[in-house]
């Protein structure tokens, strides 16, 4: 499955709808974006379960400055709408397979319990 151009209009959607999603933003001008480019589409085509969305970060700033993007390109990986990897630069193919391969992996049951685990201790705190 080819890449999908993500947008205000469609972002949240995208995750809200979809298990897992994989995030790349970029921008034409940015050298390692167009490097990545190829290795991101690539994992698309070889992971049809998941949805692969990218962000142009110069048409897109109020989605990109919503999630704080301050360097491309920057990766995010949301599962079952948790986000679970947020990080700058470009991944070399087996390093992003390998991502891939770990959020296939995770229980998301064990995740959310987490979460909630941590939401109730910050209650608790605030209290």
């Amino acid at each position: 499955m080819a890449t999908v151009e993500l947008n205000m209009d469609n972002f949240e959607q995208t995750i809200n709808d979809n298990d897992t999603v994989i995030v790349d933003f970029w921008a034409e001008w940015c050298g390692p974006c167009r490097s990545f480019a190829p290795t991101f589409e690539q994992a698309s085509e070889a992971n049809e379960d998941i949805i692969f969305g990218k962000v142009d970060t110069e048409a897109q700033q109020q989605l990109a400055g919503s999630f704080g993007i301050r360097s491309i390109p920057t990766l995010m990986v949301f599962r079952d709408n948790v986000m679970l990897y947020n990080e700058a630069g470009a991944l070399p193919p087996a390093a992003l397979e390998d991502l891939i391969t770990q959020v296939k992996a995770l229980d998301m049951e064990d995740v959310h319990r987490q979460i909630a685990d941590q939401e109730a201790q910050s209650h608790d705190h605030a209290e």
